[in-house]
């Protein structure tokens, strides 16, 4: 089957076939660095790690560019609100935000280019949009014309007579029923502190849209292959964005535009005042583990609204300790010298199965469908003593390709036990052996409280991480 994803922009699934042959070039919007990232931010990540991973696993060489909003009128307003300068105040959310993405196995993009980095290329950006008639300047301020550009509207196929028309706006965010000639460069005011540039624009700083225009075409080219994004980007962020870019090049953007649906929290949209808001942060302190997380918000296919729940994401740790443990438990299997030849059926199963979901624009739940009847039927023939040490081999290899592209076992694969835990752990079995098991429980209840679940097997002690 051939690799097919549903297009926002033409609103079909169309075969994919990258702009360079084996190379594949793509833009993800980062996060604004205000504060900590939100499960709803991480929902779209996690769907963007797998379509790079996918990618890929499919042979693609991956260049993926995310930026970080560090400048726009949310961190202007905080970091003066905390007294620091936004610097320091943006540097500190954008640590956590990569101590997060580790925490979920996000793979890393290539770049992670800050919008204060390159106010150069938003300038020139601006300056090419005045030239060609679809920028304007008023007091200092630089507005996109939406009047001029007649393709203004495509992305999100809004009815440009339905909607409120405005004459400009200068917030970077606004109301979504409203068509406004929005702001490409802000004129420095007292409200902005010394959050400014000298330019030959003159002394201010950039829009918000403008942001992603500049970067995505400086790393990746004035066309590339995809763009991803949540569906609150769709309008007007990413319309503004192809209108700056095509606008100033009259060169086609971007072939795939790709946008994961909304997360909502026990069935209502998330916010403070509800009471339902989580960072992953939040999560972690109330025991669960950044793969648990992982999995749950991955399990759901990308274009479908995920309901999150305490409850469903115990029930996602629970899932993925049955994953782990075939992957372990199939590490350890050394019986089985018989095969009945059921178990290359079984492999080539899986894998085919796993690919031509996937391969369906991300049918991530029709993969992991697949992946659980691989772990029934490969236990069933262990348990009959069906599947040789050949045919383990060939499957471990096979769910571990496969992990490459779900990376739920990224947690036992970063496991380091310090000599302190593996004292403890052979303090134990001396205590076992001595007949000792209050010592023992013991033991095994504080490495339990250090995340470390042991468990005693025919071939000795093995330990695992608590998901």
């Amino acid at each position: 089957m051939a690799l097919r994803f549903k297009n926002s922009f033409t609103r079909t699934k169309e075969e994919f076939r990258p702009i360079d042959e084996g190379k594949v070039r793509m833009y993800t919007c980062g996060p604004t660095v205000y504060n900590y990232a939100h499960i709803g931010n991480f929902r779209t990540y996690m769907f963007e790690d797998l379509l790079r991973r996918y990618l890929k696993y499919k042979g693609y060489d991956v260049t993926q560019v995310m930026n970080l909003t560090d400048i726009d009128d949310k961190t202007i307003r905080d970091s003066q609100k905390e007294g620091v300068s936004l610097k320091e105040f943006t540097d500190r959310y954008t640590k956590a935000f990569f101590e997060d993405i580790d925490s979920l196995g996000i793979e890393r993009a290539e770049y992670y280019p800050p919008a204060t980095e390159h106010i150069p290329e938003m300038v020139v950006l601006i300056q090419k949009l005045v030239e060609n008639g679809l920028a304007y300047e008023v007091d200092g301020n630089y507005y996109f014309r939406i009047s001029a550009f007649k393709d203004y509207g495509k992305l999100a196929h809004i009815d440009m007579d339905g909607l409120k028309a405005g004459a400009r706006v200068a917030a970077d965010e606004y109301e979504k029923d409203s068509v406004s000639d929005f702001a490409l460069w802000k004129a420095w005011d007292e409200a902005d502190g010394d959050v400014y540039w000298e330019t030959e624009l003159g002394k201010g700083r950039p829009g918000w849209h403008i942001e992603c225009s500049a970067m995505s075409m400086k790393y990746l080219g004035e066309t590339f292959d995809i763009h991803t994004g949540g569906v609150d980007n769709m309008f007007p962020h990413h319309e503004n964005e192809i209108a700056q870019s095509e606008g100033a090049t009259g060169k086609k953007f971007v072939n795939f535009w790709m946008h994961s649906e909304y997360l909502i929290v026990e069935g209502r949209r998330m916010s403070k005042s509800a009471g339902n808001f989580y960072t992953l942060r939040d999560l972690m302190e109330k025991g669960f583990s950044g793969v648990a997380v992982r999995y749950l918000l991955l399990s759901t296919h990308y274009r479908q609204q995920l309901n999150f729940t305490l409850t469903g994401l115990d029930a996602a740790r629970k899932a993925l300790e049955r994953y782990l443990d075939f992957i372990s438990n199939l590490a350890d299997y050394v019986g089985g010298v018989s095969s009945g030849g059921e178990a290359e059926q079984v492999i080539r199963k899986v894998k085919s199965g796993f690919e031509d979901a996937l391969d369906d624009d991300l049918n991530i739940s029709g993969a992991m469908g697949v992946i659980y009847d691989f772990i029934r039927d490969i236990n069933r023939l262990k348990a009959e003593d069906r599947l040789s040490i050949e045919e383990r081999d060939q499957a471990l290899e096979t769910i571990r390709k496969i992990d490459t592209v779900l990376n739920f076992t990224y947690n036992e694969a970063n496991l380091d036990i310090d000599e302190e835990i593996d004292s403890l752990i052979a303090q134990r079995t001396e205590a076992r052996k001595n007949k000792d098991f209050a010592l023992a429980d013991k033991i095994r209840d504080d490495l339990i409280a250090r995340g470390i679940i042991l468990e005693d097997t025919a071939q000795g002690v093995k330990w695992k991480r608590k998901v």
